[in-house]
């Protein structure tokens, strides 16, 4: 089984089931940053992003697509060793030191064709052990209804990691976000040579944000209310 299949399979199913997008806690009226580089996420604000944990360490991120599956990156599993049943996906929180809800994963599907060396086709799927309870804070993701995004070009950049990249030690516990802008693909490809057409490139003016220590996800900034 392909990794589109199942996306089909899980777009259909979610359709049937529970609108995606809706951030029912969220008022995006109201804001606050507390540390340099990037702003603390408000309740609510990413009801759809999860922590993957190993042993109850967050070691990546991913997003709800409907009650049974999560979509994460390739790369975080590279390790063929690592077995699913070691994973938990921790969901309908902000700070990582509480658990609303905890899960249990059964499978995880790598992309075919992922590409270790040069990251490409990076997308992963995990399959739950028990489907999730939606509420006011879990939340399904919407799937792109176009493979481009020509009618935006800013997003978010949310997860949990590193908050300083000198230091190893500056695990944040709450989730964090900074804003990135989707840069031209041509442009992008004369300063990274080995950016595939499956790759999204995003940067901002100030240097200081960064997401390369994160477990994150990139969303479109304009979801439904």
């Amino acid at each position: 089984m392909i990794l589109p299949s199942i996306l089909l399979l899980v777009v259909h199913t979610l359709e049937a089931n529970v609108e995606c997008g809706v951030r029912p806690l969220y008022d995006s009226r109201i804001g606050h940053s507390r540390i340099i580089g990037g702003q603390e996420a408000e309740v609510g604000e990413f009801p759809w992003q999860v922590s993957i944990q190993e042993n109850d360490h967050h070691f990546c991120g991913g997003s709800i697509l409907s009650e049974w599956w999560i979509l994460t990156v390739a790369h975080c599993f590279y390790s063929q060793e690592l077995s699913p049943t070691e994973l938990t996906v921790r969901v309908g929180t902000n700070d990582l030191t509480t658990s609303p809800m905890e899960l249990q994963v059964t499978n995880i599907i790598r992309h075919k064709d992922f590409k270790r060396h040069s990251m490409d086709n990076d997308i992963a799927l995990l399959l739950l052990a028990n489907p999730l309870t939606f509420n006011e804070q879990t939340v399904p993701i919407c799937m792109p209804l176009q493979p481009t995004p020509p009618s935006w070009q800013e997003c978010w950049v949310a997860g949990w990691g590193t908050t300083n990249s000198a230091d190893k030690e500056s695990m944040n516990m709450d989730l964090m976000k900074v804003p990135m802008r989707i840069t031209d693909w041509k442009e992008c490809l004369q300063l990274f040579p080995s950016l595939t057409t499956n790759m999204l490139c995003a940067s901002y003016g100030n240097e200081s944000f960064d997401a390369c220590q994160w477990g994150t996800t990139c969303l479109q900034p304009r979801v439904r209310q």
